[in-house]
């Protein structure tokens, strides 16, 4: 670990639910007959770890990106911090999300919005609209 100071990070967390959530499924998953529970303060402790991990991850990448000249941190960085900072086995899963995140993007780029589904022409759509709007008003004109 570098002597980075990471003393401004008090402000910084994770949503303690989603924590709770993930930990709850983790002991689920690798010890179901047990009743094991986690302690509000460890979970408290391990969010504090994360923080601090995600914070170590961020700044190594943003170093290497300003040695290549990047104003943005990309993939490519993150998978270079988590091998220069001793985290290579985490690279796999790390890219595998990145991936995953990447095709949930295009997928909700590819969704067409209700214009497009209408099959109408933007002409079409304005005559429409102004026709809409002239009978709102003859209704309203002509009162209860």
């Amino acid at each position: 670990m570098s002597d980075r100071d990471f003393g401004g990070n008090d402000d910084l967390s994770l949503p303690k639910a989603t924590v709770q959530k993930i930990i709850t499924e983790i002991l689920a998953t690798n010890d179901s007959e047990s009743s094991i529970t986690f302690a509000r303060d460890a979970r408290d402790l391990l969010i504090d770890c994360c923080v601090e991990f995600i914070t170590l991850i961020s700044s190594e990448a943003n170093e290497i990106a300003e040695r290549e000249a990047k104003k943005t941190i990309a993939t490519e960085h993150i998978d270079k911090a988590l091998k220069e900072l001793g985290f290579p086995e985490y690279v796999r899963e790390v890219l595998a999300s990145a991936g995953e995140m990447k095709e949930s993007l295009k997928t909700r780029e590819k969704k067409t919005s209700k214009m497009d589904q209408s099959g109408l022409t933007q002409e079409e759509l304005l005559q429409q609209q102004q026709e809409l709007f002239a009978s709102a008003t003859s209704k309203f004109n002509q009162g209860p």
